[in-house]
């Protein structure tokens, strides 16, 4: 019997292990803030999100993780040596888990009603926006979340 409890605790707690794996943390943010876009194209397949768009012309890249009603969609431009990452989702966890993060680094003169602003030392400007979904579902609701680094923050080759 204590055998049967040990098997099933394990192999729960591998599988919500797993379920976390497509999310970004804040240190995936800064992985892929300091890399270019090839070795942001290796990290995020290595995560499990497929390419959508890529645009070497511009520079653009969009990947995506889609499983049932929830999605997250990260779209990566890079502007000369600089990455800016733009994630756009509806789970709350990958939202609970960037804005825990940041959330000391609030910059309460910069934010908006609309807009959250914070300012984090490593890795520049984050602004995030809630809005709520069409139709209305108070447990739903769309996040938007910007990275922009700060000049001195730039890409390795």
């Amino acid at each position: 019997m204590k055998k049967l409890v040990i098997l099933v605790y394990l192999g729960f707690s591998a599988s919500l292990c797993f379920g976390q794996k497509h999310l970004l943390s804040y240190d995936d943010l800064k992985f892929m803030i300091i890399n270019n876009l090839q070795r942001t194209d290796t990290f995020m397949m290595a995560k499990g999100y497929t390419i959508t768009t890529k645009n070497n012309k511009n520079n653009n890249r969009t990947y995506s993780s889609v499983s049932g009603d929830s999605h997250v969609d990260i779209n990566v431009r890079q502007d000369g040596k600089r990455l800016m990452i733009e994630i756009e989702t509806n789970v709350l966890s990958q939202y609970d888990l960037i804005h825990n993060s940041i959330a000391q680094f609030v910059d309460k003169q910069a934010t908006t009603p609309d807009v959250q602003t914070y300012v984090v030392k490593d890795l520049g400007s984050i602004y995030i926006t809630v809005t709520d979904t069409t139709p209305y579902d108070p447990l739903k609701r769309e996040y938007d979340i910007h990275v922009v680094p700060d000049k001195r923050i730039t890409a390795y080759n």
